[in-house]
């Protein structure tokens, strides 16, 4: 049996779930919030942001629409670019003190997942490894519903508005983690996509590249008739791996990259590229939401954990830190080479929409085909080459290796089998790439 020519084994998964996401999208949908938040039955809402965003339009245009829904807001700024288990707990105290039946984020992927996290804590307090992928945490499902989230995305690239999942990092351990369920994915995205406009140049290519990778990575994961079929329909991960539907997002979201993703980064005054862009992030998110991701996010987790003094341009520059796009595009084509051998006709279809001339590409040649097209557009946006130039070299290999191992959500959702000598070769092939 096949469905649109995936081979169903016996006693594998035959079924896949489709969890569409409530999606406004346009110019001067922000303006909406207050309206869809009365529909909802909110009367005191919480709005999730940060520091630098509080003080722009894109916040105050949410608070007018607010007060003129007759809601009561008050304002978290106070969320951490690139979260901590720390900063999730400060914005849970915030979310339990008060009293909130409704929440809007109003900025990236760090300030959605933050709000995630902090209504998930402040209706069913636990511990913060309670809900937290094993095996770094217990993996215990969220009891029941969730209180209303708005989430208003501010970049074009995380697709958190999306997905079910929220991230941060774990000091203590120096690796990224996460919880994951879809009970956490918003109850409604508001996506305005001229918020991109004033974005800094090497904002968009972080985010962007989160975008390419959501797509890829949807695209070329283990497909969902290789899981064992569980024992009831609600025991169905959220992420599945690829299938049908999630096909049909990251393909386009790719073409979008192809397309606008350079134009984008160049030049900020470039609207159909940047708004473009946003509506491949939009379509990323929801494959990657369906589909999951694998290895070069797996990786992006110890990349991005292990940090020591990289600071990149136009992220705040009080402390090192990898902007997470930038943590994952690192380590794909290093990755994209070896996984290419599991599907070489897909391989060779994602670098075609993504612009590469595949004319006369066989089988053999995917992985190069497809890692030399995401190299072009790493050196076309200028971000670094590689994990090392990020700062890390050969004798970080072994932490790198078991910073992402654990990550096990993700590696189980890669094409082949990794181990932790596969795992090192790859980060070894990310060393530089030019």
């Amino acid at each position: 049996m096949t469905c649109c020519h995936y081979v169903v084994v016996e006693g594998n998964e035959s079924a896949f779930s489709v969890d569409p996401s409530s999606i406004a999208f346009g110019a001067g949908v922000l303006a909406e919030a207050g309206e869809h938040l009365r529909a909802l039955s909110c009367r005191r809402a919480a709005v999730f942001t940060d520091a630098t965003l509080a003080a722009l339009e894109p916040v105050e245009t949410v608070l007018r629409s607010l007060r003129a829904a007759g809601i009561e807001a008050e304002v978290y700024m106070d969320v951490h670019v690139e979260p901590t288990d720390m900063s999730f707990r400060a914005a849970t105290e915030f979310a339990s003190a008060g009293r909130f039946d409704g929440y809007i984020s109003v900025g990236g992927g760090s300030v959605i997942d933050t709000c995630k996290a902090a209504l998930l804590y402040a209706t069913y307090p636990a511990e913060l490894r309670t809900y937290v992928n094993a095996p770094i945490g217990d993996g215990k499902p969220i009891p029941g519903a969730l209180p209303p989230h708005i989430a208003c995305p501010t970049t074009c690239g995380t697709g958190s508005e999306c997905t079910g999942i929220a991230v941060f990092d774990d000091l203590k351990l120096k690796a990224k983690t996460g919880i994951a369920s879809r009970r956490l994915r918003p109850t409604l995205a508001l996506i305005d996509p001229t918020c991109t406009r004033t974005l800094p140049s090497m904002v968009v290519a972080a985010s962007g590249f989160d975008v390419l990778s959501h797509a890829l990575e949807s695209f070329t994961a283990r497909p969902y008739t290789a899981r064992a079929r569980p024992e009831k329909p609600s025991l169905r991960p959220m992420s599945q791996g690829r299938n049908p539907w999630s096909d049909v997002g990251a393909l386009e979201a790719l073409r979008i990259a192809g397309k606008y993703f350079v134009r984008a980064v160049s030049d900020a005054s470039d609207r159909e590229a940047r708004e473009s862009l946003s509506w491949g992030a939009t379509l990323a998110g929801i494959a990657f939401g369906n589909a999951g991701v694998h290895l070069p996010h797996a990786m992006s987790y110890a990349v991005a954990g292990l940090v020591r003094d990289y600071k990149c341009p136009g992220y705040p520059q009080h402390e090192a830190m990898i902007p997470h796009g930038i943590s994952v595009v690192v380590n794909a084509p290093s990755v994209f080479r070896v996984t290419a051998s599991t599907s070489p006709e897909r391989h060779i279809e994602a670098a075609a929409a993504l612009g590469a001339d595949v004319h006369g590409v066989g089988p053999g040649d995917a992985g190069a085909c497809l890692s030399g097209r995401v190299i072009e557009l790493m050196r076309a946006a200028g971000v670094p080459n590689g994990v090392g130039g990020v700062g890390y070299g050969e004798g970080d290999l072994d932490a790198l290796t078991r910073g992402s191992i654990m990550q096990k959500r993700l590696v189980d959702n890669a094409p082949m089998p990794i181990d932790d000598a596969a795992m090192r070769s790859l980060f070894r092939g990310a060393l530089a790439y030019w």
